[in-house]
């Protein structure tokens, strides 16, 4: 009798084994930013956070609509160019990726928004702080981080109040987030009662800005604002010292990773720059995060982003599970009120336009060891 059925057993043991094998459901994140050229370490910093997400979500054996989720991510390079980030976002679209985390520039996001709308994809900016991203309407874009309103603002209103500055001349790179956050920064300048003393332009590739600067340095302001990113501020700030320029360099988030204290050495010294979140040690997961982060990619590759492209991946992660759907139709009205606890933030949540809710900005200053030191929260 044994032998009889020990064949027709084990055929149906091996049916219902194959059976719960194929009840898989694999979901692929997009992550789109800079992984070449004079931005990589911003990018690579990028999608290293979404690679620890997915990590994390593949180490819990998450169950979505009666499946295990086998987490993926396809990492692309964007090269920090608008018509790239389309490719990368059309690419995107037709591998049918379940979400996105991108891209690293306003100029990229920008333009890639309107084609993950198109197809119905949600994509969650990290680090994109252009404003007229969010209002262009669509309801599959959202920002983990502050917008330039705040960052700009927010510099501004420091410059008044703790700098006691009474001119400023400012630079911006005619990308979409430079000119963006330059322009808000002007405004609010102007409105706090300083006085604009020049405008300038350059772009995005400069590295000579001797022309600028020597023109800047006849209205010998308080203040030199730069509305770009640290590839270009790197090299500014050092020909400001060469000239005699005793101005502080304020910028936005662009020129507040690590690289630029690499680019300009002890120039970079005095840099004031503001960051769309909380500073680590104030983050609710902050410190520890960055510890499982330093271990698993090495100190040197942390820069500014990979905690909110983390959280921007667990968010996407968490309206899945609320939806019990991974269909990026299905899932995409939970996430505005996904109400999940990250690393950067308790409680996220977005606004009816995509905006952070309760976003906060932090202002710090590079001291002559080229690291930075937070000196003011808003």
């Amino acid at each position: 009798m044994k032998l009889k059925y020990a064949a027709p057993l084990l055929a149906l043991s091996l049916a219902i084994g194959t059976a719960y094998a194929e009840e898989t459901v694999t979901v692929t994140i997009g992550s789109a930013s800079p992984l070449s050229g004079p931005q990589a370490s911003f990018g690579q910093d990028n999608a290293n956070g979404v690679r620890m997400a997915i990590k994390d979500l593949n180490s819990q054996n998450i169950v979505i609509g009666g499946k295990k989720v086998i987490w993926k991510v396809d990492a692309q390079d964007d090269q920090a160019d608008p018509k790239q980030a389309t490719t990368v976002a059309q690419k995107f679209v037709d591998e049918k990726v379940n979400g996105v985390v991108g891209h690293l520039n306003s100029g990229c996001t920008f333009p890639a928004s309107r084609i993950y709308n198109n197809a119905g994809i949600p994509d969650i900016t990290p680090s994109s702080t252009d404003p007229k991203i969010s209002e262009q309407g669509f309801k599959t874009f959202f920002r983990i981080i502050a917008n330039d309103n705040a960052l700009g603002s927010g510099l501004a209103d420091y410059a008044k109040n703790k700098l006691k500055a009474k001119t400023v001349a400012v630079i911006d790179d005619r990308t979409a987030y430079g000119q963006g956050v330059a322009d808000v920064f002007a405004k609010t300048a102007q409105k706090d009662g300083m006085k604009l003393v020049d405008r300038e332009y350059t772009n995005d590739k400069a590295t000579d800005f001797s022309a600028i600067l020597t023109k800047i340095k006849a209205s010998n302001p308080d203040i030199i604002f730069y509305g770009g990113m640290y590839p270009q501020a790197g090299p500014l700030v050092r020909q400001m010292r060469q000239l005699g320029l005793k101005a502080t360099l304020m910028g936005g988030d662009g020129i507040c990773a690590p690289e630029l204290a690499k680019l300009a050495g002890a120039d970079a010294a005095g840099t004031i720059c503001a960051e769309g979140g909380s500073p680590l040690s104030q983050m609710p997961g902050g410190e520890a995060w960055k510890k499982r982060y330093d271990a698993e990619f090495g100190a040197s590759a942390f820069q500014l982003y990979s905690p909110y492209s983390y959280d921007a991946t667990m968010v996407l992660a968490h309206a899945m599970m609320k939806a019990n759907s991974v269909d990026p139709k299905k899932y995409l009205p939970f996430i505005r009120n996904v109400d999940y606890n990250g690393v950067t933030k308790k409680d996220i949540h977005f606004t009816n336009t995509g905006e952070l809710v309760g976003a906060t900005i932090t202002i710090s200053e590079f001291g002559k060891d080229g690291k930075k030191s937070v000196i003011a929260v808003q």
